[in-house]
């Protein structure tokens, strides 16, 4: 049975593991202990299966250089699944508890870098479309998921995601 909830203390070293496995190297892995390690994820989530996690989600705040001061974005990145439980749509509950979560916390939207084929079932549309770029040079796989009716009226510009995403590079 799959499980799926808000990331434990204790979860950590399983998490590296899901990321480096999943992604087949450590950068994910790093930008994740960064993030969390400085407690600036905005929501971590894990699903456990015989007590052992086998994936992972988080959110992180972002800023838009054209928002109102009370805009609340976030950024989807990463998710990952150890290749095992892959192809089972354990990735796809991931992200829809996330985005549930991310709802009920009244964040505005939530911007992901990724395959467009893969995260237009959840929502998502370029978000070129709405004027956003970012700092990555990414057009097609750059994606937006406004959260409510509206959410995006007055906001453009660069998105910016954490330092620590360049930081997990080095």
């Amino acid at each position: 049975m799959i499980e799926i909830g808000s990331e434990e203390p204790g979860d950590s070293a399983a998490i590296q593991e899901v990321h480096t496995k999943a992604f087949g190297g450590p950068l994910e892995a790093k930008l994740v202990r960064l993030i969390t390690e400085r407690k600036k994820a905005l929501i971590s989530l894990v699903t456990v299966s015989e007590d052992s996690v086998v994936g992972h989600i988080l959110f992180s705040p972002v800023t838009i250089a054209n928002s109102p001061a009370a805009f609340s974005g976030v950024g989807l990145a990463p998710v990952a699944v150890l290749p095992k439980f892959q192809r089972q749509g354990i990735g796809s509950k991931l992200i829809r508890e996330g985005l549930e979560r991310c709802r009920q916390a009244r964040y505005d939207a939530v911007v992901v870098l990724g395959d467009p084929a893969y995260y237009s079932r959840f929502g998502f549309v370029r978000a070129a479309d709405f004027g956003l770029q970012n700092e990555y040079c990414v057009h097609d796989e750059f994606m937006v998921l406004p959260l409510y009716d509206r959410a995006l009226g007055g906001v453009s510009g660069m998105v910016k995601y954490l330092p620590e995403f360049r930081e997990a590079e080095c």
